[in-house]
């Protein structure tokens, strides 16, 4: 595993030296259409409503989408990007905690991603990012999709590849904490569900006159590993599909609902044990208010695990999970602040009790520039009495 992680580590460098050579100047959406990071995020990673919309499209800018910005040769189903757009992302923290036997603990990087994204043919767009290093590891391919935008003028995108379920609730990758969003990752039992990244189709519809968004998935159900022996991502015979319906009222607020369905089968050395199967179950609201210079997004998740230790039917053990996310950002000077500060909390409440979790962090965020970023954060952990403090950096280049 270790050779295959160097092999891995080289291509990649060798394809940064590679693009580099023709890649634009990066961050690659800001230089392209001459706009400041701040066009989009607020701050970065940060998306504002511009920022969404913008990557609703496929990452292009249709007004300003030319074809002589292109290369077509005169081939009008040819649509290439003229540069090859490219990023990288860089996390680096100091970590001091009151619990463990580590007091003190440099990740230093924490983590090391190459991304891009860009347009493929006027509609159609694509983005992706390998994480070179997380956490000390080679993690991989996480986000990769391609981006079908207003199929056929219906106003219906299609979304194919690999992503995160709770992207449509709240984005985990773009969260201004190093604390994260755990209702999302956490998994009951033995069971391999979560709402964390998976492979699949995604199915996005707006009403315009009603201010409503429709979301729908249809994923594997067993996260992003490698394929089996038989050359199948899918450990089992079962897709889980996920719907979520965001109301708009006013200027200010959204109100969601959330519903996911799926179904697993125990799986031992990718062989599958027949009659040992979990039904997972997630529903719940959600809401965001925007407040001029506070935003506040909220997530209730309550879950069912049929079996999450995969028994049998006369001795299985049903488990309820319930789980809040609670996020409070504050920017002073609205989108042109230098300083941003945010409250978290999670909270989750679990009949399997390695499961329970409640932390509430503050953070702190000054921009050097729009785009380098420090960051100070303080996490009580109420379920251990524990504190944390971080002190880092993130920085997009």
């Amino acid at each position: 595993m270790m050779k295959n992680n160097h092999v891995r580590i080289l291509v990649m460098l060798f394809l940064v030296l590679f693009l580099a050579q023709t890649a634009e100047a990066v961050p690659a959406f800001a230089r392209r259409y001459k706009y400041s990071c701040s066009t989009c995020h607020d701050p970065f990673p940060r998306l504002k409503d511009y920022g969404d919309e913008f990557a609703g499209n496929g990452f292009i800018e249709p007004e300003e989408e030319k074809e002589r910005d292109y290369v077509t040769a005169g081939d009008d189903k040819l649509w290439l990007n003229r540069d090859f757009p490219l990023a990288m992302r860089f996390d680096a923290y100091a970590l001091a905690e009151t619990q463990g036997d580590v007091k003190f603990d440099l990740q230093t990087p924490f983590g090391v991603k190459l991304f891009s994204g860009g347009t493929l043919y006027k509609n159609i767009g694509y983005y992706l990012y390998f994480y070179l290093f997380e956490r000390g590891e080679v993690a991989g391919l996480e986000d990769a999709y391609i981006h079908f935008d207003n199929v056929f003028k219906s106003g219906l995108d299609i979304l194919v590849g690999q992503f995160q379920t709770c992207d449509p609730l709240m984005k985990r990758e773009l969260r201004l904490t190093y604390e994260d969003y755990h209702a999302y990752k956490v998994k009951i039992g033995d069971s391999n569900i979560n709402l964390a990244y998976d492979r699949g189709l995604a199915f996005a519809y707006g009403i315009d006159k009603t201010g409503t968004d429709i979301i729908a998935t249809v994923t594997t159900g067993n996260g992003i590993p490698e394929a089996g022996a038989d050359l199948r991502f899918d450990a089992d015979p079962y897709k889980n599909f996920m719907v979520r319906i965001a109301q708009g009222i006013g200027d200010h607020i959204s109100v969601g609902g959330f519903y996911y369905r799926g179904k697993e089968d125990k799986v031992v050395d990718e062989v599958l044990t027949p009659g040992l199967s979990n039904t997972v179950t997630y529903f719940g609201p959600d809401l965001v208010l925007s407040l001029g210079k506070f935003v506040l997004t909220g997530q209730y998740l309550h879950r069912v695990d049929s079996d999450p230790q995969f028994m049998d039917i006369l001795s299985a053990v049903p488990v309820q999970t319930d789980a809040v996310v609670a996020e409070l950002v504050f920017a002073p000077k609205y989108d042109r602040s230098n300083t941003y500060w945010t409250l978290l909390y999670n909270y989750i409440d679990s009949g399997w009790d390695d499961a329970d979790y409640q932390t509430i962090a503050f953070s702190g965020t000054y921009l050097l520039s729009r785009n380098l970023r420090l960051l100070g954060e303080y996490i009580y952990d109420l379920e251990k009495s524990g504190h944390q403090f971080i002190l880092g950096f993130t920085s997009a280049f």
